[in-house]
């Protein structure tokens, strides 16, 4: 089994351990600190085991090396890997994960909460199927 295989299995884990730690509803993750704080953790394990596997991509596709983590999902887009839409959306998980982890009394709760129960699954199962059917 390859690297990038290794770390889609990785995140396929990631995937089924968020959905199982996440709240229902934003009234359960805003009044329960212990499934906030797994489900923001989560994410950001999520996001930045993404961007590993996308830097994977990139040296085993023999492509330019990003010059920062958040490039790595564009250089995939410039390639035609993933869609410009697609790469968009990760740039922003990334942007997010940042944030919760470095600064993060600036949260918005509810934004945060958005993402964690409909955006990242959905993004990071696009992301994967992109990258498994262009391997």
């Amino acid at each position: 089994m390859s690297r990038v295989d290794d770390k889609i299995e990785s995140i396929v884990q990631l995937i089924e351990d968020l959905k199982i730690v996440k709240p229902m509803d934003f009234e359960s993750y805003k009044n329960d600190l212990g499934k906030k704080l797994a489900s923001e953790r989560a994410f950001e394990k999520i996001i930045e085991s993404l961007n590993d596997l996308a830097i994977l991509f990139i040296k085993e596709k023999r492509l330019p090396l990003p010059t920062d983590d958040e490039n790595a999902f564009e250089i995939l887009a410039n390639a035609k890997f993933i869609s410009e839409d697609l790469s968009d959306r990760m740039r922003k998980a990334k942007g997010m994960r940042n944030i919760l982890a470095h600064q993060y009394e600036f949260l918005d709760d509810e934004i945060i909460f958005e993402a964690i129960d409909t955006e990242i699954v959905k993004d990071a199962e696009e992301f994967l199927n992109e990258i498994e059917n262009k391997k």
